[in-house]
């Protein structure tokens, strides 16, 4: 098993937002459309003068929609783990926001990071995308906790989350007919490569994905297509043919199961706003009350 952090190098950024972009990848498209739709009444629950934080903040694509709708938002603070995408993104947020303070944040939003402080009546932490989905339950739990502890208790998130649904449209939402998902996850072996060396190619492994309906999850492999022998780190890895890599779990939540992931980090879901084929939700999700 290799972590889904290693997806996203320069490359790998470019290509995810050419995913973003097909026909089969609806989860982007359908949370865009929420935020248009929904954007005016998201900045009317957040009220005024917002510090917002986003995990994973990419091409900040949904984040445009997201501060162009807020009211007198105090600062933007985006944490990602790409350096090009993060300056990117920044350069582009600087030209169209030039009175908001934008401080990037460039490190693994999975790890303890430090936020700079800014004097804000509310932070709020955005986490769209459904990436929430590439975490095990305890792993969700745990994250939803940190961000529980980051937002105060005066503080909001926002999290995307793609929808349980038809398998058939999951399956073929990771398994386009382009092949742009197969590149994206093959890209993880050739920035494995750069990094550490060795004679492995990606083109040594075959792309697999499919839906898991018992535990709701899409399952995203690299199999070898033969025998192979890496070594790295001044390690031997040996693969049989047909030997896999577990590179992305992507945990799909009906509302009543994402609700109760929530109430266990010590979370209530306030607010929620999905488009009209219930494919995707933005939940609003503020800290329990102390019982």
């Amino acid at each position: 098993m290799l972590p889904a952090k290693f997806f996203y190098d320069a490359r790998g950024s470019t290509l995810f937002d050419e995913i973003c972009t097909l026909e089969e990848y609806y989860p982007t498209r359908t949370e865009l459309g929420i935020m248009t739709e929904h954007g005016p009444d998201m900045a009317r629950v957040l009220g005024p003068q917002c510090k917002v934080v986003e995990f994973g903040s990419g091409s900040g694509l949904k984040t445009r929609l997201l501060l162009q709708q807020l009211e007198r938002p105090v600062a933007y603070c985006p944490i990602e783990i790409s350096q090009a995408a993060l300056e990117q993104s920044v350069r582009a947020l600087e030209r169209e926001f030039p009175k908001l303070a934008i401080l990037p944040v460039h490190a693994d939003y999975t790890s303890n990071v430090q936020i700079p402080e800014v004097d804000a009546r509310r932070t709020v932490v955005y986490f769209p995308g459904s990436t929430l989905g590439n975490f095990e339950r305890d792993g969700a739990r745990a994250f939803l906790q940190n961000m529980r502890a980051l937002m105060g208790h005066q503080g909001m998130a926002l999290v995307g989350i793609d929808l349980v649904k038809d398998p058939n449209a999951l399956h073929a939402a990771y398994n386009d007919s382009l092949g742009v998902t197969a590149q994206f996850n093959k890209n993880m072996m050739h920035r494995l490569r750069e990094r550490y060396g060795g004679a492995i190619s990606a083109e040594d492994f075959d792309h697999y994905a499919f839906y898991q309906p018992v535990e709701a999850r899409i399952e995203m492999y690299l199999v070898a297509k033969r025998a192979l022998d890496w070594q790295i780190k001044g390690r031997e890895v040996t693969f049989a043919q047909g030997e896999a890599i577990l590179t992305e779990y992507s945990h799909k939540y009906t509302p009543a199961s994402f609700d109760a992931l929530a109430q266990e980090a010590g979370l209530s879901i306030t607010h929620q706003w999905m488009d009209e084929r219930a494919r995707f939700a933005v939940f609003g999700l503020t800290p329990k009350e102390p019982s």
